[in-house]
């Protein structure tokens, strides 16, 4: 088997032990039973299978070595931030007794030097734990880089500075297969297109934040990209793309059916700022139910979490509006626990429904 990422051969060796553990369960119920020459056949070609996976890919054999891989990732994202942090206060630290030229010399030697430790750091990891690190660390040096050049060269903040940074952290991302650079990537991006619309509209890129309807026009681009561009060989990255579209979405109608004033829509005379609330509260409810019925439909568990989460979220601020004043505390709590009872039932219709569904297909 060809197998040319990590993912794919861990997914592979899951299976494995799936069909294994199956395998036997289905032994001792007397259900099938594989003759010697069988059993013998499918133990040395899955022997192989795994022997080819491990000394590739580092791959979790059993649960214990999962356990330990979940270890090694956590310390891996927090060794990667405490990375990246200490190089960026060691060049403050120091930097003041270096000269221009010195200055930009440490600058341009810093971000090619990560580059390439990376590069030769991913040749030689087949865990990606340290490359991740690496990643990190270059990913880090480059912005450095930018915001250090500008200063050094007087040159005013703005937006653009993000498309590179967008750019380098997409490379890292797709090349070592890294999920953290790629919402780095992902982030530079959502700021880049909100500070152009804010723009567009007369706001000063820094200040595009305070209209939260900026965010729209990326949330679209960010939830259809990955339709076009196949990921099945890149671990969630799909997942990353929606769940970043939907909160580009969700988070400003939430915050918007709290604050009218921050919509466009307050600027026209005979707009409420209580219409406009009421408007995105309403928006919000549907665009949650829509994600919903669009992740189950799709199978995208990512879809269906982020728009159950904020489904539930809007409707517990509604009922915070409604009743909290007026209701007793008991009462409120109570009302709460039934409605959680009431979302339960429902999504145990739809999951039965979607079941049933999945059974009658070809």
């Amino acid at each position: 088997m060809n197998t040319p990422l990590r993912s794919e051969a861990q997914q592979r060796t899951d299976e494995i032990g799936i069909f294994q553990a199956e395998l036997a369960r289905l032994e001792v119920e007397g259900v099938l039973r594989l003759d010697p020459a069988q059993q013998q056949a499918v133990r040395e070609h899955h022997a192989a299978l795994l022997a080819g996976f491990a000394g590739r890919f580092d791959i979790d054999r059993n649960v214990q070595a999962r356990q330990l891989s979940l270890g090694m990732r956590v310390a891996s994202f927090l060794g990667a931030l405490a990375l990246a942090a200490s190089v960026f206060f060691l060049f403050y630290q120091f930097w003041g007794h270096f000269d221009e030229t010195a200055q930009v010399a440490i600058l341009l030697g810093a971000a090619l030097a990560s580059m390439g430790l990376t590069v030769l750091v991913q040749t030689r990891d087949a865990s990606g734990y340290f490359t991740k690190l690496a990643a990190m660390v270059a990913f880090a040096c480059f912005v450095l880089n930018l915001t250090m050049l500008g200063q050094i060269f007087n040159i005013t903040p703005t937006d653009r500075a993000l498309i590179p940074w967008a750019a380098l952290a997409f490379l890292l991302a797709y090349a070592c297969d890294l999920r953290l650079l790629l919402a780095a990537g992902i982030c530079c991006v959502i700021a880049f297109v909100a500070a152009r619309v804010g723009e567009w509209s007369g706001i000063y890129w820094l200040h595009s934040g305070e209209r939260p309807e900026n965010f729209f026009p990326v949330a679209v681009l960010l939830f259809v990209f990955p339709q076009f561009v196949d990921h099945r060989r890149m671990t969630g990255f799909a997942s990353i793309y929606r769940i970043f579209g939907l909160l580009c979405v969700l988070v400003p109608m939430l915050v918007l059916g709290h604050w009218g004033w921050g919509s466009y829509l307050a600027d026209y005379d005979g707009v409420s700022t209580r219409t406009i609330e009421g408007g995105y509260e309403v928006a919000g409810f549907v665009a949650s139910a829509l994600a919903i019925w669009l992740g189950a439909r799709r199978q995208w568990p990512d879809t269906v979490n982020t728009g159950i989460t904020f489904f539930v979220i809007f409707l517990y601020t509604k009922f915070f509006d409604w009743w909290w004043e007026i209701m007793p505390k008991w009462l409120f709590f109570l009302v709460l626990g039934l409605a959680a009872i009431l979302i339960l039932l429902v999504l145990k219709r739809l999951r039965r429904s979607g079941g049933a569904a999945a059974e009658m297909a070809p």
